[in-house]
């Protein structure tokens, strides 16, 4: 990408879109686009159509999508597959449509299957069933990352897609049901905290393993990527380190200074068993990540600290 290129950031005020427009930033790119969703809904056709056409951006990184942790994607089933599905398609298309150069559409590890083998390979996808858990949201990013591979194969397009593992960083969303684990924890940890609880109850038993990546790392890799990767299957982005979340918990605990008793509530699920991401194709590439667990978790709290709006969400 030149310095100068026109580039729009879909899904800049999340956690993901906001890093990639510091990331590019911080490289020297001048020429950023972003929208509110006030100012263009992505779920509306024919607003990204007139906004393309308008617009004509040379570069895209799509990350805007509808995202939850394990209750919100079981009480909203179809909300996250129609609203997923209907903002990509629409912003694929249109960017297709107007000569984009490159598109960057961007996943989630939750995409493959729920007893693949582990570390999980880009190669593993669609080999056998999904976790159920989130499968209405893993249904419509297949769509968007099968979309762009068809538009490379018919058109010759560039347009890639990676599939990132959990994340976690600066604008998080804290809500006490509607995230995901690990800014979960960090919220329930410091009211615990700030409330002198004696314990905290956490979901399941506490033995699935899980891999956290920053999200300033995925940044800076989604940038890599667009300069230097081209091909029809997607770039697992993670760090290729696991813990369990009973590890975790203890972690967020230590970290927030937490230190009354953890206690585990068995008859909720614990969703995927197990989900490591195999990162030796990004490494092969040249990019492996900076930033170590405890690390991103001092700077997440951080971040929930400073930001009071954020923290009531």
């Amino acid at each position: 990408m030149e310095k100068n290129a026109k580039i729009y950031v879909a899904g800049h005020r999340g956690m993901v879109g906001s890093a990639i427009v510091r990331e590019l930033e911080r490289q020297g790119y001048t020429n950023i686009i972003t929208r509110t969703h006030k100012e263009l809904d992505l779920c509306r056709q024919d607003a990204v159509e007139k906004f393309f056409a308008e617009e004509r951006p040379e570069y895209v990184f799509l990350a805007a999508a509808k995202v939850g942790g394990i209750v919100a994607n079981q009480s909203a089933l179809a909300d996250f597959m129609y609203d997923n599905m209907i903002l990509e398609m629409n912003v694929i298309h249109s960017a297709w449509q107007n000569g984009c150069k490159k598109l960057e559409f961007l996943g989630s590890s939750c995409i493959y299957p729920r007893m693949a083998p582990q570390p999980m390979k880009e190669s593993c996808l669609l080999t056998s069933e999904l976790e159920k858990t989130n499968e209405a949201y893993a249904l419509a990013k297949i769509s968007g990352l099968k979309y762009c591979e068809f538009l490379n194969r018919q058109y010759g397009t560039d347009y890639i897609s990676v599939m990132p593992t959990n994340l976690y960083g600066p604008n998080d969303n804290y809500h006490p049901t509607h995230s995901h684990v690990l800014p979960a924890l960090i919220r329930r940890f410091h009211e615990a905290k700030e409330q002198k609880l004696p314990y905290v109850t956490c979901w399941g038993d506490g033995s699935p393993l899980r891999e956290f990546l920053y999200v300033d790392d995925l940044a800076n890799l989604c940038v890599f990527l667009m300069n230097n990767y081209s091909g029809n299957e997607t770039v697992n982005a993670g760090t290729g380190k696991e813990l369990t979340i009973k590890e975790l918990t203890e972690l967020v605990a230590k970290v927030i200074g937490y230190e009354g008793e953890i206690h585990w509530d068995t008859n909720k699920p614990n969703g995927t068993p197990r989900k490591l991401l195999d990162v030796s194709k990004a490494a092969s590439l040249g990019w492996t990540y900076k930033t170590e667990l405890q690390d991103g978790i001092r700077l997440s709290y951080e971040d929930f600290l400073n930001n009071p709006m954020r923290a009531e969400r």
